[in-house]
């Protein structure tokens, strides 16, 4: 079973960090970037990403307030968040 919130705290440290790639069971891993500047990471087929700031949504407004939020998500549903290094399932 692969380590989810793990690998999710690694991921959200790397993105915030602002480190290029990150270290996952001795294999290197680019942080990626969306045209928008969004960076993410495909890893397992969950894919981590970075709160994108401009949305109009409450966690845009969060993020442009300073709150550090990764989301963590399987094909469209959403997995899990890191919110400020905490991370909160959402399969429940």
């Amino acid at each position: 079973m692969e380590n989810i919130k793990e690998n999710g705290l690694k991921i959200f440290n790397a993105i915030f960090e602002q480190k290029k790639s990150i270290e996952i069971d001795d294999i290197e891993y680019p942080i990626k970037k969306f045209a928008s500047g969004i960076k993410y990471v495909d890893l397992f087929g969950y894919r981590y990403i970075e709160q994108n700031r401009n949305k109009k949504s409450e966690w845009g407004k969060k993020a442009r307030e300073g709150h550090k939020i990764m989301w963590i998500i399987k094909g469209r549903r959403y997995v899990a968040q890191i919110l400020d290094g905490q991370y909160k399932d959402l399969k429940k």
